[in-house]
């Protein structure tokens, strides 16, 4: 038996969750015209661009974009690399497109997956991403927040790591609460703190032009670029992972207004936006800094403030650490909407599937995706966890892209508002092997460990999602952990289900 909030007296089953109820909302709150709880549409275009910009442009493009120049040992060929990486993941958002207009699904890649090779393969991809690569993404971009926050107080030594830890955990509960009161204070969080991260590379960009025109050309060569193989795959594997988070608003699709208009326009803009700040900036460092310098440092919008700046150096370090919050922001407001994903195809723990019955938004999967976050800052080395999965993120969204030319074979007839060229995933599909199988073969050791954590998924699909009948006491004691915590958090089930 189900039970909805306007019940009163009645036995009921403690076991079975809560459903929304079709009653008035409290408060003038608006349920929509059917009156039910669930994700609302209430992201514009220009909400939607500053969710990719500000997911993008994290620290990276701030504090090292040495991978690249390390591996191909010239500017100018450092250049190239960060062009066709942004062309790269310009041609993958554009498939990413037609899916996400296809199959309007919160969870992107997850939901592809799934819509495509079925359960299993769609839970591989999701144990890896919800349980190790966005949680340690996260807890990596805070702690590189509380690093720049605490710098000014420890300028001529690294700020001490119980600190820093603990600033970044203050910096996720503060960006939790914000996800879980309101969508639109979660998206207004990341347009003000994407314009903030897109003013001080305009500063980069604009002083790098001063210093262009005045003739400061000298290090623009192609002398001692690397031709090897595994070298160029290894300088696009950093390029690529500076351009991650592209696919982030297909995340979010079912909060997006319109999305088959806005949607293909967002990914547009902002893939565009992002590769033209990237080469400039770029090119900006090089203006004043050799390459021998920019391999040292150890944040090079940094090292070039201090050059070029002087006594206003200090700007950076404070953009970088606006910049860092407004990532972790967008990665908890895209992750959150994946654990919800998930557990709305029965995946994951069914309270992640509800919605709080007055805010409208995932507050358990927003809950979930931090503590995870916290927990993982309590690793001596997340860093290392990341490297070791780093090519399965690459490897799942090359097969998402496959889903694209398979589910044109298998189903023509799904309604595709937008319908790309087979060769553009075709040639992606091609590129995304090339960068992922050279690094695996160049650091074995890494792809090993990265499959094995993979594998583990194994098992825990088998026990958790395939095996159906499992004990009356295991259903019992999850059914009433499940109620006691929706009553807690105030959520509800959706009556209607709007993954449609």
């Amino acid at each position: 038996m189900k039970r909805d909030g306007t019940q009163k007296g009645g036995s009921v089953d403690e076991n079975v969750p809560l459903e929304s109820p079709n009653s008035q909302p409290p408060n003038g709150t608006d349920h929509g015209a059917d009156g039910d709880v669930g994700l609302k549409a209430k992201m514009s275009l220009l909400n939607g661009c500053t969710v990719i910009v500000g997911s993008i442009i994290g620290s990276g493009i701030f504090v090292s974009p040495t991978g690249v120049l390390k591996y191909t040992g010239s500017v100018n060929m450092a250049l190239v690399v960060w062009v066709i990486s942004g062309l790269f993941s310009m041609v993958g958002a554009y498939c990413y497109a037609e899916l996400g207009t296809m199959i309007r699904k919160s969870g992107a890649d997850y939901a592809y997956i799934m819509e495509t090779f079925g359960p299993f393969m769609a839970f591989v991809r999701l144990w890896i991403e919800c349980m190790i690569v966005r949680p340690c993404s996260q807890a990596i971009v805070a702690l590189t927040f509380s690093t720049y926050v605490l710098k000014p107080f420890f300028p001529e030594c690294l700020p001490p790591d119980d600190s820093a830890r603990l600033l970044a955990v203050c910096c996720i509960m503060v960006l939790t609460f914000v996800n879980c009161w309101d969508v639109k204070w979660a998206t207004a969080v990341q347009d003000i703190f994407t314009y903030a991260k897109l003013f001080a590379l305009f500063l980069i960009i604009g002083f790098g032009a001063y210093l262009l025109s005045k003739g400061n050309v000298q290090y623009f060569t192609f002398d001692n670029s690397k031709t090897e193989v595994t070298s160029l795959a290894l300088s696009f594997y950093s390029g690529l992972f500076a351009y991650n988070g592209w696919n982030y608003l297909n995340f979010i699709i079912e909060e997006l207004i319109d999305p088959v208009k806005n949607l293909p326009r967002a990914i547009a803009i902002s893939c565009t936006l992002v590769t033209v700040v990237y080469v400039l900036a770029n090119v900006s460092f090089y203006t004043i800094l050799s390459p021998d310098e920019v391999l040292k440092s150890s944040a090079v919008a940094v090292t070039f403030a201090e050059r070029a700046f002087g006594p206003f150096a200090w700007t950076i370090p404070v953009f970088v650490a606006l910049s860092t919050f407004g990532a972790v922001n967008g990665i908890l407001l895209t992750s959150s909407r994946l654990f919800y994903a998930g557990a709305c195809e029965g995946q994951m723990p069914e309270i992640l599937t509800m919605i709080q019955i007055s805010r409208f938004t995932p507050t358990p999967a927003v809950l979930a995706m931090a503590l995870l976050s916290m927990l993982y800052l309590t690793v001596s080395d997340i860093f290392a966890l990341i490297n070791y999965v780093g090519f399965a993120t690459w490897l799942s969204i090359g097969v998402s892209v496959l889903c694209l030319p398979w589910l044109r074979w298998a189903q023509p007839n799904l309604p595709r508002p937008i319908k790309v060229n087979l060769a553009f995933p075709i040639v992606y599909l091609l590129a995304t092997a090339f960068v992922t199988i050279v690094p695996m073969i160049a650091t074995p050791k890494e792809t090993g460990i990265g499959i094995l954590m993979i594998l583990t998924s194994v098992p825990v699909y088998l026990v958790f999602i395939a095996w159906k009948n499992k004990p009356k006491w295991f259903q019992h004691t999850m059914g009433g952990l499940t109620q006691t915590l929706q009553k807690m958090m105030l959520v509800v089930r959706p009556k209607i289900n709007q993954t449609k």
